[in-house]
């Protein structure tokens, strides 16, 4: 190759998870991420929950189990970051579901829309934390 050097080299160059904590993303970007995170700990999280279900309804025995299990530290925090997943998917999937109509497509509209996003979702897990921790 006559007259390359690397300084004009435009080719993509690969990326290491080390680059990912360099990059500054723009904001529609992490509430995108952060609404595939939400929904990947939601799925998770339904797996214990059904079987906390099952275990409930086994026996008087498996609902005390349940209940103890919820009500220590651990499951406070837990059903907490449950409920924060789960408000925020729902907030981040109503957003989704009115870009696809059109609402908010612009560059704008897509920073004022993961702002507005996370503004709600902040809103509904203090309100749930409230609930969980009465």
């Amino acid at each position: 190759m006559k007259g390359f050097s690397a300084k004009n080299d435009t080719r993509p160059i690969n990326v290491g998870m080390s680059d990912l904590l360099v990059f500054r993303f723009p904001i529609p970007a992490i509430a995108s991420i952060s609404h595939r995170i939400a929904g990947m700990a939601l799925f998770v999280g339904i797996a214990f929950a059904l079987y906390g279900l099952q275990l409930s309804l086994s026996s008087e025995q498996g609902f005390n189990q349940v209940t103890g299990a919820i009500g220590s530290p651990l499951g406070i925090v837990i059903t907490i970051g449950l409920l924060a997943a789960l408000a925020y998917h729902f907030v981040a999937g109503i957003k989704h579901l009115m870009m696809d109509f059109g609402v908010g497509e612009t560059l704008e509209g897509g920073i004022f829309a993961a702002k507005l996003t996370f503004l709600l979702s902040a809103i509904l897990i203090f309100l749930a934390a409230i609930w969980v921790l009465q």
